[in-house]
């Protein structure tokens, strides 16, 4: 260890949050239960930017029978999933629930006629177990949630703030060079619990926000930390899929979900040919694994040119009972019971290699959310897990981290250099769409092991770019880059080392010989 920075020149808290969406601010709750001084950091100038106050469905209870989700999870990760870290979700599951949500946020899920709590049922789910409001479950959990922590006495919110580096000494995190300060300001915790959500930014459609970027994966894996299943990638089987905006111009280009609660509530998937065909793929029908439907949407659209979702079959009337929905779909140009849909990047499995208190390989780091990989998932997520699994692995790390010692230690931070004249202003934006496209075409809902390779061969010339200007440039849109590169990276290294077809991860064909492959683009 060198110099310090001089005290005017860093901040310092007991427990670093990087991130704001449910696991982000469970962390944040849980750290300032134990009188931990908190700080929050988040790119967030709003909570639309946070996947959280994008997901529509809900987010599951055992509703009394853990073993049967236990079994339903097991089953749509393809027997993939760990069930050790099931078990540590489905303790905690309900009473993190009715506590947080219910009785500290106090949030009004949807209810019966009778008054009763409104229990809805979602693909591969064998039960109606999901707690909902409307179909924007995530807006009304996050909101509240972001205000309750912003007035906490304990917790410090620093909005529109990316960290850019962990600070690292001998194995250990000792917080984050942020960009507060044009040339990176240190923060130095005692934990830093990483809380930076996906990678929907690797992928030219996705139902993530524009910043999800992979930060937390890419720092943490630069700075050494174990990831794992990275390969598995999911893809939702019913996002909008367009048409023209009423009164005519193009209508937004921005994918947005039909929750899967449409199908678990009894609506059909058809083909451009107008037969419903899911039964042939898979005996649950509409209700099988998302990897299974989205696979066979993305087929039938491709054999028939359409897939439509019809929701005159609902057992309920689609205006009164998914209104968000309705009004969104009638926005972007579709008035009828039949809206087009096809997949959509989703959710990553993998991540940041955890354990049940979400404490990543480096000491002092955690990881929580989609950033991390508790192993709940395996090869693939089942339907209003993810909330769930945010809410109680953040609840855990924020505890475990608020009660390891304040032991804080100020390292030496990296100088970042702006000596070079700023880059064309679309930059970031074009290499962006180099990335994506290579995605898009390589790892998407089908793969082979020579796409594979060229991807891995594209995404290591673009970073090693990125590299180049990085060194004499400091801005956000760069460091997304340099994160969502080596994001891209990872997943195509996680996806050449598995040649198993397997959940999210589905391989269509052997690898051509050396005589017959192709020279890479």
């Amino acid at each position: 260890m060198t110099e310090t920075p001089a005290p005017s020149a860093y901040d310092t808290a007991d427990v670093l949050v990087v991130g704001s969406g449910i696991a982000g601010c469970a962390a944040a709750l849980a750290a300032a239960r134990e009188d931990a001084e908190v700080r929050l950091l988040t790119k967030a100038t709003r909570p639309a930017d946070s996947s959280t106050d994008w997901a529509q469905g809900g987010i599951s209870t055992t509703r009394g029978n853990p073993e049967s989700l236990k079994t339903d999870i097991l089953e749509a990760s393809d027997g993939t999933a760990d069930p050790d870290a099931i078990d540590v979700l489905l303790e905690d599951a309900d009473d993190a629930v009715f506590d947080v949500l219910v009785d500290t946020l106090g949030i009004a899920f949807d209810e019966t006629d009778d008054g009763e709590l409104d229990y809805t049922r979602e693909a591969a789910h064998s039960d109606r177990r999901i707690l909902h409001v409307d179909a924007a479950t995530g807006t009304h959990i996050l909101r509240p949630f972001l205000t309750f922590v912003g007035d906490h006495d304990r917790i410090d919110v620093h909005q529109d703030t990316a960290a850019l580096e962990l600070l690292t000494h001998e194995g250990r995190v000792h917080g984050v060079l942020s960009d507060e300060e044009p040339g990176g300001r240190p923060i130095y915790a005692a934990t830093t619990i990483l809380a930076t959500g996906g990678i929907g930014a690797c992928y030219t459609r996705s139902t993530n926000p524009d910043g999800a970027t992979g930060d937390g994966i890419a720092m943490a894996a630069l700075a050494g930390a174990d990831v794992a299943d990275m390969e598995y990638v999911q893809f939702h089987p019913t996002a909008y899929a367009g048409g023209e905006a009423r009164g005519g111009g193009a209508a937004e280009q921005d994918p947005f979900l039909l929750s899967e609660a449409l199908r678990g509530e009894g609506a059909l998937l058809k083909n451009g040919d107008g037969d419903r065909f899911m039964d042939d793929y898979h005996p649950n029908g509409e209700l099988a694994p998302r990897d299974v439907v989205a696979r066979a949407v993305g087929t039938e659209r491709e054999a028939t040119g359409e897939v439509v979702l019809d929701v005159s079959t609902l057992e309920g009337d689609f205006e009164a009972d998914f209104p968000t929905i309705a009004e969104t779909v009638l926005e972007r140009g579709s008035d009828g019971d039949e809206i087009p849909v096809a997949p959509c990047q989703h959710f990553l499995c993998g991540g940041i290699d955890v354990d049940s208190r979400g404490r990543s390989t480096l000491d002092r780091l955690y990881a929580v959310g989609e950033c991390a990989r508790t192993g709940v998932h395996g090869a693939n997520r089942l339907a209003s897990t993810s909330l769930l699994e945010g809410l109680v692995w953040g609840l855990r790390a924020g505890k475990d981290a608020a009660t390891r010692g304040a032991d804080l230690e100020l390292v030496e931070a990296p100088a970042l250099r702006n000596s070079d004249p700023a880059l064309p202003p679309r930059f970031a934006a074009e290499k962006f769409t180099r990335l994506q496209r290579t995605m898009d075409d390589y790892l998407g809902l089908e793969r082979d092991p020579d796409d594979i390779a060229r991807a891995s061969a594209v995404l290591r010339r673009l970073k090693g770019e990125v590299d180049a200007y990085i060194r004499t440039r400091t801005a956000r849109d760069l460091y997304e880059l340099r994160n969502a590169s080596v994001t891209a990276l990872l997943i195509a290294r996680a996806a050449s080392e598995n040649p198993d077809s397997i959940g999210c991860h589905y391989i269509k064909s052997e690898p051509e010989s050396v005589a017959e492959r192709p020279a890479d683009d």
